[in-house]
């Protein structure tokens, strides 16, 4: 099994978090991986870190967020929600090969804007938290296979390893709103309508292509 499998498997949203630093090696690391994947999206994703005020308010603590100091900017297109999705998870999933625990963050934050970057006609999507957690946290109840598929024929197996995988995908108050129809050897991806559906949906598309082994010219 891939590490990148092996982090769908391993990876649990993280609320918690120690006082204990990214090493700078992890750091640099990150930081060359969010380049790569900026320059693929054209996205603005940065990487804060030893910054406490974002998660120093009300909503923070009453989302159960504890000494999260580190996290990343998910700054982008404001129509880009679906690709914020799709990379941040992409960083999500190599953080987690390294021994980083991580969680998205849709509202639960405050902004401090002096700390990143926004050019014009982007907008700060969301944030990722990142660091080391007082936990690994833990696995929440699912949908089943059948539940977000649609496939008139017999499912091929690379097909449902895309959607098992996709199903350990986080998403919004557990929503999991996604579903996959295979045509023929290609797969539409499709959302209904809900919080961040858009960004769980890339969430989701970027597991199922680790899982099935594929690339993004599955999609329809």
């Amino acid at each position: 099994m891939n590490k990148l499998k092996e982090s769908i498997i391993n990876r649990h949203s993280v609320r918690a978090y120690s006082d204990k630093h990214i090493e700078d090696a992890k750091v640099a690391e990150l930081q060359d991986i969010i380049l790569k994947y900026n320059a693929a999206s054209g996205l603005n994703m940065q990487l804060i870190t030893d910054e406490p005020e974002a998660f120093n308010c009300f909503l923070a603590h009453y989302g159960k967020f504890r000494g999260v100091r580190n996290y990343i900017a998910m700054v982008g297109p404001k129509d880009q929600k679906e690709a914020c999705g799709y990379y941040g998870e992409r960083i999500v999933l190599a953080a987690q090969a390294m021994g980083l625990n991580t969680c998205w963050v849709g509202l639960s934050y405050k902004k401090v804007k002096q700390r990143y970057t926004i050019g014009n006609d982007e907008k700060l999507h969301l944030l990722i938290a990142i660091g080391y957690g007082t936990s690994q946290g833990v696995s929440h109840r699912s949908k089943s296979v059948a539940d977000v598929t649609i496939c008139k024929e017999e499912m091929p197996d690379w097909f449902k390893a895309g959607v098992e995988a996709a199903l350990l995908a986080p998403t919004a108050m557990n929503q999991q709103k996604f579903r996959f129809e295979l045509i023929g050897n290609k797969v539409k991806a499709t959302t209904f309508p809900g919080f961040y559906t858009k960004i769980d949906l890339g969430i989701a598309k970027c597991h199922f292509e680790i899982g099935a082994e594929v690339d993004k010219s599955i999609w329809l």
